[in-house]
């Protein structure tokens, strides 16, 4: 058994790293002739240029590797079916359970691997390769300062936070504002200030005012050079969740951003949704190979098909999983489904689809 292990395993192995070649291979190709054109006019240095997409591949392996999987399952099994391999096992009583077992194991070793891009190589890759890109190759000077697309954040359980602008770095607020309410949302203090420096762990205001708004409607305003304030944010949280791009973030990121801030609304359902699909997507490869082998085997348990009805059926299943995906990922940013329901919904429903068609294979 061992010995047929190895030899299923590594047969699979080889044409999985074909197919995965290929797919990188188109990607880049494409990529590349997308985007070169732009590169030439800033004249680039081609060592930039080949650095940017290489910092790339990351996250180009994180999107092909399950349609690799499936194609390179629909392929071998079909090669072993001409072959009549599949039949001369069963005739031997190895059970198809069995059979699948290599397949299964190297889609959750594949899986493992995902994950971890996931969580951490491909945040960071990326955001090497956008630094590349705007100061190496466009040749742009380094921004002191970003205008905020969201500046709205919620800091505390009754508290707002507006903001303008943030240093690069994340330690100078710009145009600062903070607005505190009663349980019954009625504003009672605001705090303006000209800026936040964030210093020692501790945000200080510089150039501001404090108003108070009584019941009575007597409004008080006081006047303060500098001013401490407590606020649990520090500043990569400025510099990247508050940016709107949360893919630049690690999942230890996301985890600490969200155990100090007290966000509600839709950006807390982007995020929170775009970290249990970044979690979710990567076991899809187990699910492709269920597929691949049911698809493989429907009908007499034994028949494969050709190379192009393979890849056929590979590109098929793909489109359709990735536009579930993204239908219920865009519901989840929407608020319409709960973050944990939107990033898990694709891979449930093809679950449900995988061992349904298993069960429908006669051996």
């Amino acid at each position: 058994m061992p010995i047929l292990f190895r030899y299923l395993l590594r047969e699979y192995g080889k044409i999985f790293t074909m197919c995965f070649s290929g797919l990188m291979t188109i990607y880049l190709v494409i990529d590349f002739f997308e985007k070169v054109r732009r590169f030439l006019r800033y004249d680039a240095n081609w060592l930039d240029v080949l650095t940017y997409f290489l910092l790339k591949t990351p996250a180009i392996s994180f999107q092909i590797a399950p349609l690799a999987i499936l194609m390179a399952t629909l392929l071998t099994f079909g090669l072993l079916s001409r072959g009549h391999e599949i039949t001369a096992m069963r005739s031997c009583g190895i059970s198809l359970p069995w059979i699948t077992f290599p397949f299964i194991a190297f889609a959750a070793g594949i899986a493992l691997v995902l994950l971890l891009f996931s969580s951490t190589v491909i945040p960071l890759a990326a955001s090497k390769s956008e630094e590349i890109r705007t100061t190496r190759i466009e040749k742009k000077p380094p921004a002191a300062a970003v205008k905020l697309q969201q500046p709205w954040t919620r800091v505390g359980a009754d508290t707002l936070m507006h903001v303008t602008s943030v240093s690069v770095d994340g330690e100078l607020l710009g145009g600062v504002r903070l607005f505190q309410f009663d349980g019954n949302f009625q504003l009672i203090d605001m705090t303006e200030a000209n800026e936040a420096r964030y210093v020692d762990q501790t945000w200080t205001l510089y150039q501001g005012r404090h108003r108070r708004f009584p019941p009575d409607g007597a409004v008080s305003v006081t006047e303060f050079d500098r001013q401490a304030i407590a606020l649990t944010l520090i500043p990569d949280d400025f510099t990247t969740w508050l940016s709107g791009d949360s893919e630049l973030m690690t999942f230890h990121d996301i985890r600490a951003y969200t155990r100090r801030r007290h966000q509600q609304g839709s950006q807390a359902a982007r995020l929170q949704t775009d970290y249990y699909s970044r979690i979710a997507f990567p076991f899809v490869t187990v699910i492709m190979v269920l597929v691949g082998i049911a698809l493989s085997l429907r009908g007499s348990g034994t028949r494969g098909g050709s190379m192009a009805m393979g890849i056929g059926q590979a590109l098929a299943v793909g489109f359709c999983y990735w536009t579930t995906h993204s239908i219920a990922i865009a519901l989840g940013r929407g608020g319409v489904l709960t973050p944990l329901i939107a990033g898990w919904m694709a891979n449930v429903l093809f679950m449900s689809y995988g061992l349904y068609l298993m069960l429908k294979v006669r051996y």
